[in-house]
């Protein structure tokens, strides 16, 4: 009779903490985007320098389905594709017919924004800043309500097309687009 209310005893404790067990840890491809030159996706805004030609140069946003609308040229595909790669085609469209040997520089202008949520005190979408880390973000969303698991939280990413979704600790870097889900903590 002890041997069976034992062994219930240990089963219900694991059923307990198997329950309890939401950690998922990232995987490789988690960390390794971080190291990965910037690509940039919808909601970007990026600045086209057209060296001596002040008209063509301007502030772009790329939209929902992954282009700016260049002058001359017409939609040039920026999803995907790293700040020297847009460089390259633009360039490229703009010397079929327009000009000569055009000089063309991109930089990123503004990212897309990150998204906070969870136990916080302000969830929402927040401004990306470069260097950003998790525990800054939750520092711009209000910091930690008083139920949250302060040790690691969600982090959905895109990465190559697909979402990954990880349990990292709070002092890991953020990526632009990234969704941050701190949640509450079980004691």
């Amino acid at each position: 009779m002890i041997r069976k209310f034992a062994a219930l005893l240990v089963c219900s404790a694991a059923l307990a903490v198997a329950g309890c067990s939401s950690y998922r840890p990232a995987p490789e491809a988690f960390h390794e985007a971080i190291n990965q030159p910037y690509v940039l996706d919808a909601g970007d805004r990026i600045r086209v320098t057209v060296f001596e030609q002040e008209s063509l140069s301007n502030v772009y946003a790329i939209d929902q389905s992954g282009y700016i609308a260049f002058p001359l040229v017409g939609s040039v595909a920026a999803r995907g594709y790293t700040v020297q790669q847009i460089e390259k085609q633009i360039a490229e469209k703009l010397r079929n017919g327009y000009l000569r040997d055009p000089d063309v520089s991109v930089e990123v202008d503004r990212y897309r924004p990150i998204f906070v949520m969870g136990e916080v005190g302000a969830a929402g979408q927040y401004s990306y800043v470069p260097g950003m880390t998790i525990h800054k973000a939750i520092a711009a969303a209000g910091g930690f309500s008083p139920r949250a698991n302060q040790a690691s939280v969600d982090v959905t990413r895109q990465i190559n097309g697909e979402v990954i979704t990880g349990t990292v600790p709070t002092s890991d870097p953020l990526l632009p687009g990234d969704t941050i889900y701190v949640r509450e903590r079980f004691f």
